[in-house]
C-alpha cells in the first residue's frame, strides 16, 4: 500500500518538474521523493519559557521520522505567550492566535501535500490550534506536547507563574517587600516548559492525550526530562504506523473521546478555557459539542485532583506518581471512561494503559472517588437574565455555591485594575468587567491580572467576578466568564449599573441581576454600541468573523450550525 498518497502529487507527476527541482534543491534526493512526507510543525520561539525549547524537540522528532524511512520537513508557526501578555493590550491577540495557528498549519500541510503531520507545541493556544488543523486536514497526525516546567522556589515558598500575579496584589497592600517581590519574579520560572499547575496548557495537554491524539505520558512528562526526549524520537514510529493503518484524526475524535476529555478535565480541576477549546476542536472534527454536554459531564463527575491553582500540587508532582496515564487507568477502573476508543498508537485507550498502575492510597495528588475534593464538577454552566445563552463558572467548592451582592462595574480590564489599586472594590462586591468579550476585546482576553490582584489583596474569597471575557487556567476564586451574549453585542451585561444586586447560584446554575424586565428594557433602548476598539488588521478580521463563546469562539461557524442537532455517538473504531 502506498503511504505517500498526498505528496506523490508533487513528487511523482512528470508534469510538475519545477516542484521536484525545488524539492531536490532543498536537499532531498530522488529516492526521498518516493518516500512519504511528514510535516513537522513547531510553535517554538525564544521569548517564552513555554516555547523556547520546542524547536530542539522538533529536531528530535525529525530525527525519529528519518529513522523510519520517512522525509521530515520542518516548518514553524506562531505562539503567543499568555503569561507575558496577560494584563496588557497584547492579551487580545492570545485567543486570536489559536485561529492563526490552525489556519497556518492547515495552509502549509494542505498546500504542500504532506502525507502526515506532527505538531510540537507548548503554550495554551498552540495545542487547540494544532488540533483544529489536524481535524480539518484529516490525514495521519499526532501532537507532541513540549512538557511542563519545573516548579520554582524562593525562601522555602513553592512558586509558579501565578505566584507573580498574586505577589503583585500583596505588594500593593504592603504585605511583602520590594526585595521579596523581585525575588519571587526571579525564581518563579526556572527553565523551559509550560506553566506548571493545572492551568490551560496542562489541562489541554491532558485532554488531548485522553482524546487519543498524543502518545501516553506526553501530557505529564516534564519539558527537561529524558522521557520527553525519548517521546520525540519515538514519534516517527507512531507516524509510520498511522500511515500504514490510514488512521486519521476524525477516526479518533469521536463523540465518546470528547466525553472522556471532559471527564478528565473535570477530575483534574482543569481550566475553563477547555470549554472554548474542546468545542472548537470538536467543530473542526465534525462533532457537535455544547455547553449542555459539559454540564452533563459535570453533574456526574467529581473533582479528585489536588492540583494548583486551587490545590496543592503541580503537574511535575503528578508526573512523579505515574502521570496522566495513571489517572486514566484509575478512572477506567472506576468506569468513568470509554476504553475501547482508538488512539495514535494504533491501540485503544485501554490497551495503552494495560501495563500502567492506577493511583493508590500511598499518594494524595488524586483522591479516591469516595473522598472527592468536590462531589460534582467545578466547571458549571450558568443561565439567567444576565446570561441568556450561558456563562461558564469555575466553582471548586472552596468559594461556596452562592454569592449575592451589589455590582461594581468596569468597562475594561484597565479600569478594574485601577479600581483595585485605588481601593474601590470592597468585600461583598460583585465585580463586573465588560466589553472584553470575543468582539468587545476584541479577542476575549483573560482576566488573570485582576483576579490574582484581588487574591493578593485579600479579597479573593470576599468578592465575585463576572465578565464576558475569560479566565486563565491559573485563576481561582468565585469567577464567572464567557457571559453570552457579550456586552459589545448588547447583551444584558451591558445594562448592569453600579449598585444593582446580582445573585449567583451555582447550585441552581443561575446568574441573575435583580432588576425588573421593564427597567432593563428602558436601559436597552438607551444603550449604544461602543465604537469598535480596532480599525484594521487581524483584530478587526477577528471581530467581524468570531462566533460567541458558547460556540467556541471559532471563525468558520456556518450559519446553520446553531440549529444543527447534536452529533450522535459513533461506533468505536477498534
Amino acid at each position: 500500500m502506498a503511504l505517500n498518497n498526498y505528496s506523490r502529487l508533487y513528487t511523482q507527476d512528470d508534469s510538475l518538474p519545477a516542484a521536484q527541482a525545488m524539492l531536490i534543491g532543498s536537499g532531498l534526493s530522488e529516492e526521498d521523493l518516493r518516500k512519504p512526507f511528514v510535516g513537522i510543525c513547531s510553535t517554538g520561539f525564544e521569548g517564552n519559557t513555554c516555547n523556547m525549547h520546542l524547536d530542539q524537540l522538533a529536531d528530535q522528532v525529525k530525527q525519529g521520522v528519518r529513522e523510519q524511512g520517512l522525509v521530515g520537513l520542518r516548518f514553524n508557526t506562531i505562539g503567543i505567550s499568555d503569561g507575558i501578555t496577560n494584563g496588557t493590550p497584547g492579551m487580545r491577540y492570545s485567543l486570536v492566535s489559536r485561529e492563526i495557528i490552525a489556519d497556518s498549519i492547515e495552509a502549509m500541510a494542505g498546500a504542500h501535500n504532506y502525507d502526515a503531520l506532527a505538531c510540537v507545541v507548548g503554550c495554551d493556544k498552540n495545542m487547540p490550534g494544532s488540533m483544529m488543523a489536524m481535524a480539518r486536514l484529516n490525514r495521519p497526525a499526532l501532537m507532541v506536547y513540549g512538557g511542563t516546567i519545573r516548579g520554582g522556589s524562593y525562601k522555602g515558598q513553592q512558586l509558579n507563574i501565578v505566584s507573580c500575579f498574586e505577589a503583585y496584589g500583596q505588594k500593593l497592600q504592603g504585605q511583602i517587600s520590594e526585595e521579596d517581590y523581585r525575588g519571587i519574579i526571579r525564581n518563579a520560572c526556572p527553565g523551559p516548559g509550560a506553566c506548571g499547575g493545572m492551568y490551560t496548557a496542562n489541562t489541554m495537554a491532558a485532554a488531548i492525550e485522553t482524546l487519543g491524539l498524543s502518545v501516553p505520558f506526553s501530557s505529564s512528562a516534564p519539558a527537561e526530562s529524558a522521557e520527553k526526549q525519548a517521546e520525540c524520537r519515538s514519534t516517527g514510529g507512531y507516524l509510520h504506523r498511522l500511515l500504514e493503518l490510514d488512521l486519521k484524526p476524525r477516526d479518533i475524535l469521536v463523540r465518546e473521546a470528547f466525553e472522556n476529555a471532559m471527564v478528565v478535565t473535570t477530575v483534574l480541576g482543569g481550566s475553563t478555557n477547555a470549554v472554548l477549546h474542546l468545542i472548537a476542536i470538536a467543530h473542526a472534527a465534525g462533532v457537535r459539542l455544547t455547553l449542555q454536554d459539559f454540564q452533563a459531564v459535570s453533574n456526574r463527575t467529581p473533582v479528585l485532583a489536588d492540583l494548583k491553582p486551587s490545590g496543592k500540587y503541580l503537574m511535575e508532582d503528578l508526573s512523579a506518581r505515574g502521570g496522566v496515564p495513571a489517572v486514566l487507568k484509575t478512572l477506567l477502573a472506576e468506569g468513568l471512561l470509554y476504553g475501547d476508543l482508538p488512539t495514535v498508537t494504533g491501540q485503544t485507550l485501554a490497551e495503552n494503559l494495560a501495563d500502567v498502575a492506577p493511583l493508590g492510597p500511598e499518594q494524595d495528588v488524586l483522591r479516591p472517588r469516595s473522598r472527592p475534593i468536590k462531589a460534582d464538577g467545578h466547571i458549571q454552566m450558568l443561565y439567567g437574565n444576565l446570561a441568556p445563552r450561558g456563562a461558564v463558572a469555575k466553582i471548586t467548592g472552596k468559594e461556596g455555591l452562592q454569592f449575592a451582592g451589589p455590582a461594581i462595574v468596569f468597562n475594561s480590564e484597565e479600569g478594574v485594575n485601577e479600581g483595585i489599586t485605588a481601593g474601590r472594590i470592597r468585600a461583598g462586591h460583585v465585580v463586573v468587567i465588560r466589553y472584553v468579550g470575543p468582539k468587545g476585546g476584541p479577542g476575549m482576553p483573560e482576566m488573570l491580572k485582576p483576579t490574582a490582584a484581588l487574591i493578593g489583596a485579600g479579597l479573593g474569597d470576599k468578592v465575585a467576578l463576572i465578565t464576558d471575557g475569560r479566565f486563565s487556567g491559573g485563576t481561582h476564586g468565585f469567577v464567572i466568564g464567557h457571559v453570552c451574549p457579550e456586552a459589545y453585542d448588547g447583551g444584558p451585561l451591558a445594562l448592569v449599573q453600579d449598585g444593582d444586586e446580582i445573585v449567583i447560584d451555582a447550585a441552581r446554575n443561575t446568574l441573575e441581576v435583580l432588576v425588573t424586565d421593564e427597567l432593563l428594557d428602558l436601559r436597552r433602548r438607551a444603550w449604544q454600541r461602543p465604537v469598535p476598539p480596532v480599525t484594521q488588521g487581524v483584530l478587526l478580521k477577528y471581530l467581524r468573523t468570531v462566533s460567541d463563546a458558547s460556540h467556541g469562539c471559532i471563525t468558520d461557524l456556518a450559519e446553520d450550525y446553531v440549529s444543527e442537532p447534536p452529533t450522535p455517538a459513533r461506533a468505536r473504531l477498534v
